[in-house]
């Protein structure tokens, strides 16, 4: 499991200012560690669009946000995730939460998010991790300052 005290302190040691979520499932449990951290900028969206959007205007603020979504509201929010990584070509950090991956992976869920979760990704062109379920914070970290150093979109996945 990845400590929400550690992944916090890690993306504001490379610059990290804003976090953008809507709070659901394991990504939820990083939630009393982001609020503790006055220098990190948490903001609480309605919609996972909605979160793509402002982190692009935040990017082209000069800005380091980062993007937390389950698998489900990524699929919804696929046109701005297009228009912010392939048309602005900004180079968007997203944890995404892949619900049931774990249970679909032993055939233990029906769920279809876990089945359409990477297709959808290779669609987009982007690069992406699914991190094991013993990863760690340092892990995460470590892909976002990769990605940071390339400048280039990612998304890190997480197996839920």
């Amino acid at each position: 499991m990845i400590s929400g005290r550690e992944l916090v302190s890690g993306l504001i040691q490379h610059g990290v200012t804003h976090w953008l979520w809507i709070p659901d499932s394991e990504l939820g449990l990083w939630e009393s560690d982001l609020v503790a951290e006055p220098r990190l900028q948490l903001i609480r969206v309605s919609r996972e669009a909605e979160a793509l959007g402002i982190a692009a205007g935040l990017m082209l603020g000069g800005k380091k946000p980062v993007v937390a979504m389950q698998c489900t509201g990524f699929f919804d929010a696929g046109d701005a995730f297009r228009n912010v990584v392939h048309d602005l070509r900004l180079p968007l950090f997203v944890i995404l939460g892949i619900r049931n991956y774990l249970a679909y992976q032993e055939r233990r869920t029906t769920d279809s998010c876990p089945r359409f979760t990477l297709p959808i990704l290779e669609a987009w062109r982007v690069p992406f991790q699914v991190l094991s379920p013993e990863a760690s914070a340092t892990d995460l970290v470590h892909l976002y300052r990769e990605a940071q150093r390339r400048n280039e979109p990612f998304i890190a996945c997480i197996p839920e």
